[in-house]
């Protein structure tokens, strides 16, 4: 496994690309797409941004077949332990607020928000593949970004920094996550309002 990672160092962007795609389409790799994508910005700045646009293409190429192959078969796992009482609740709570969870979990490295997770029942749950797309789109893009930024402006110090900074992201997960949940709730009782009309 070492020397798989050392050869895709030695591709530079072109293995970011490869794990970026391999990692999205679910294939257990916990925070590969990161770790090479710095060590590519740290030993080769001048390619930084070219390895964020791949890794973000890369990322969204593997998360399409990953949503084509939960459409068709995890919904009838699913099926089966979201028809009634608390998995409805469950599944309804999944439709309309999480693809919150899922934007969130893929914007920032933090390893106890499982991204694959919240995609698979998003997915299975009916998400549609556009809304699914965009969603991670609008969070890779920083998400990389900010990783190859990183990477070519502190060198061998970002790995040091983001683990200085896990609980400020984690808690700043828990802010975005609450500042979005109210504003869909504010949103859902708004069209009500408009729905139902002046009392």
């Amino acid at each position: 496994m070492k020397s798989f990672g050392r050869l895709l160092v030695s591709w530079g962007p072109l293995g970011v690309l490869v794990l970026s795609f391999v990692e999205s389409l679910g294939i257990p790799n916990p925070g590969g797409t990161d770790a090479l994508l710095l060590l590519v910005a740290i030993e080769r700045p001048d390619v930084a941004v070219l390895c964020a646009v791949l890794a973000t293409v890369g990322s969204l190429l593997g998360s399409a077949v990953f949503y084509e192959i939960v459409r068709k078969g995890g919904d009838k796992f699913l099926l089966r332990y979201t028809l009634s009482g608390r998995g409805q609740r469950f599944r309804a709570w999944v439709h309309r607020y999480g693809m919150v969870t899922v934007f969130i979990s893929a914007l920032l490295p933090i390893p106890f928000l499982p991204l694959k997770v919240f995609c698979a029942f998003a997915c299975a749950m009916g998400v549609s593949r556009t809304r699914f797309m965009l969603v991670l789109a609008a969070a890779r893009i920083p998400r990389y970004a900010g990783l190859a930024y990183l990477g070519a402006q502190l060198g061998e110090n970002s790995t040091a920094w983001i683990k200085g900074h896990t609980w400020h992201m984690g808690a700043f997960a828990v802010a975005l996550f609450g500042a979005l949940y109210a504003l869909l709730k504010w949103n859902d009782r708004r069209d009500y309002n408009r729905a139902v009309g002046p009392v």
